[in-house]
């Protein structure tokens, strides 16, 4: 079992052995690709357990080291793997499981690339997938098939905001021997544990709020020391989706302020979702602690707080109503992600003719925002000048 500790002990002293590197407070970047060795005899010793012991940076790298320690740590589970991107990570999670002739099944609306790494590339080598609204535990036992090996969840999910009920999925799935891996990018470990609910692999894509500041892409798969070493001795090793040495870097600088961060998105933002709730303008607001949200209860229950990303459905039909809304907007940047200092917004009708990114079921008049660490006062008025505009 992995030692419950302190989140301020985790993110700025666990892992750090400063005696070992002249007690400097923030730790090196190991720039290095391979590690030397004194005698063959230690050299064959660093080979049997290449992910503890620096022996070559594609296996373990102190920096690295220190950072896996950390997440592991923030998720309650006992080891994690750190990649080079959070679809890396989710892809070396579900490949672990499955083999030509097995089942998945997955939540509906999941991120772009576990889409298509389930219902492509996946389908390629003889495993299928049955995508399913995740809302109902019926629909899970509905799809169960002999073959089902492995249950994709992302709870909630960054589009409309879907949850899941994890203890409930993953109790189904152990009295089937059915894996479940569930993307946690939206809560982060400070507001939402899978792995405390009964679920066996946790992902993140760590370019969002895990780094915090728009300048890295990263992945972290987080499980059983047993389950992880797995994936290193197969997937992580052949693919080689590593985290280059300054992007670990980076990420345990980011995650000093993980905290900090996250409350004062999560805060700002129920402010600007009172401000929208109701407006002429606006159809409807996704957000998972709105009052009105059906799986309000389901929301309180296993997730200690909302993070700052929503979405809101603008009251107009015509594309051009979306654009002037999204146009007028100062305070707001247009672009993809989320999870760092700024706030953004992404319309779905950006995705039109686009050959990687579509979203079957979702409104084109659909706008995702993120809130940053702006003043609320400031989005708000930015918001409602950009409303008047539609």
């Amino acid at each position: 079992m992995c030692l419950i500790m302190d989140v301020s002990e985790i993110l700025n002293h666990l892992g750090e052995d400063r005696h070992e590197y002249y007690n400097s407070v923030s730790p090196p970047i190991m720039q290095s690709s391979n590690f030397s060795f004194p005698s063959v005899e230690v050299l064959r010793a660093a080979l049997k357990q290449e992910y503890e012991v620096p022996f070559y940076t594609r296996g373990y790298n102190p920096t690295v080291g220190i950072l896996r320690k950390k997440v592991a740590a923030l998720e309650g589970a006992e080891d994690a793997l750190v990649f080079a991107s959070g679809s890396a990570a989710i892809a070396a999670g579900v490949m672990s499981v499955v083999e030509k002739g097995d089942h998945v099944i997955s939540v509906a609306k999941p991120y772009s690339w576990t889409d298509k790494l389930l219902n492509k590339f996946l389908l390629r080598y003889g495993v299928e997938t049955t995508m399913i609204d995740g809302t109902d535990i019926e629909n899970f036992e509905n799809a169960i098939k002999e073959n089902t090996k492995l249950i994709v969840l992302e709870s909630p999910n960054s589009l409309t905001f879907e949850m899941q009920d994890l203890a409930a999925v993953a109790a189904l799935a152990k009295s089937k021997g059915i894996i479940t891996i569930c993307d946690n990018s939206y809560c982060t470990p400070l507001f939402q544990k899978p792995i405390s609910m009964g679920i066996d692999l946790v992902a993140h894509s760590a370019s969002k709020y895990l780094g915090g500041h728009s300048d890295l892409v990263a992945g972290v798969l987080c499980g059983t020391k047993a389950r992880i070493d797995k994936i290193l001795d197969a997937e992580f090793m052949t693919l080689g989706g590593i985290i280059g040495v300054q992007d670990a870097w980076l990420m345990i600088r980011g995650l000093r302020t993980l905290r900090i961060r996250v409350e004062r998105s999560a805060a700002t933002a129920k402010k600007v979702v009172r401000f929208l709730e109701g407006h002429p303008k606006i159809e409807k607001v996704h957000y998972p602690f709105l009052e009105s949200n059906p799986q309000y209860e389901l929301a309180k229950r296993q997730m200690e707080n909302c993070g700052g990303m929503f979405s809101i459905v603008l009251k107009t039909e015509e594309e051009t109503g979306v654009e002037r809304f999204c146009d007028s907007l100062n305070r707001f940047l247009l672009a993809c992600s989320w999870g760092g200092h700024e706030s953004l917004l992404f319309p779905m009708c950006a995705l039109d003719d686009s050959k990687n990114y579509q979203h079957n079921g979702v409104p084109r008049n659909l706008v995702r925002l993120y809130v940053g660490l702006e003043e609320p006062q400031e989005l708000i008025a930015d918001l409602e000048h950009a409303l008047k505009q539609i």
